[in-house]
């Protein structure tokens, strides 16, 4: 595992949506077989980095790279999961639908998947504990069985990094200790993990690596660097007490104000 190489770098990235700059001069290095968080208040441009990264988005300056190569020229090595409410849950799909998807986009709409494509999907499944639910239409799934089912979908497309806005959205505690666990194991075989996130009260117990973002660049690494009262003051107008090293999600979501 080269858990300190160079995964994605961004540099110099800037982008305006008209008239309103929501990323200035944005460098960062991030490392490689890490869960990495990309947080900050609303508004300081989270969801838009995360799509200059997977080169859903291209910046008004700067570029993204991976390996030394533009973003754009490696997308089959990144797997983006959106945030809830970007999906069409009632589409008529179910959970296999999805996650053979990601077995068509290496091939012609009219060819049908090898068996190989078709083991590696049910594999996908079985690692998700999908298997019993591959036939349900995606919107009668749970928040987290939802999530679980994009993950499938990123298995199976054998990704090495996975960027999801906002996955803990919508789910409750115990679907969010399952879903850091996933992550943790991902990390363990050497994938990348990138997700946007809010809470402050469980971000040092799992994330490896901070982004800390308000527009532009406030701090990036360890969260027992990132996450200081200092930096916090910065980024949010007050100061957290973080618990770090725990592991596990703390129950509970809401911050408590030192």
């Amino acid at each position: 595992m080269k858990s300190e190489a160079r995964c994605i770098d961004i540099r110099d990235l800037s982008v305006f949506y008209g008239n309103t700059r929501a990323l200035s001069d944005i460098s960062i290095c991030l490392p490689e077989a890490k869960i990495i968080g990309i947080m900050g208040p609303n508004g300081s441009g989270k969801t838009t980095l995360l799509k200059c990264m997977t080169g859903l988005l291209s910046p008004d300056s700067g570029e993204v790279l991976l390996g030394g190569v533009p973003v754009g020229r490696q997308r089959f090595r990144l797997s983006y999961i959106p945030q809830k409410e970007k999906i069409d849950w009632d589409f008529p799909m179910s959970v296999r639908d999805l996650v053979e998807m990601a077995m068509y986009a290496k091939r012609r709409w009219y060819q049908k998947l090898s068996a190989e494509q078709l083991s590696r999907v049910s594999s996908a499944l079985e690692s998700m504990g999908l298997e019993r639910l591959q036939n349900r239409q995606i919107g009668e799934l749970s928040g987290g069985q939802q999530q679980r089912a994009f993950m499938a979908r990123a298995l199976a497309s054998d990704a090495d990094i996975l960027v999801l806005d906002e996955p803990f959205t919508g789910i409750d505690a115990k679907a969010t200790d399952e879903l850091i666990r996933i992550f943790q194991s991902l990390r363990d075989v050497g994938k990348t993990v990138i997700l946007v996130h809010h809470d402050l009260a469980n971000a040092g117990s799992f994330l490896d690596h901070v982004v800390l973002l308000k527009g532009s660049l406030l701090a990036q690494g360890p969260p027992e660097e990132v996450l200081t009262s200092e930096v916090l003051v910065q980024a949010y107008g007050v100061s957290f007490q973080i618990p770090f090293g725990s592991g596990l999600h703390l129950d509970g979501g809401s911050p408590s104000p030192s």
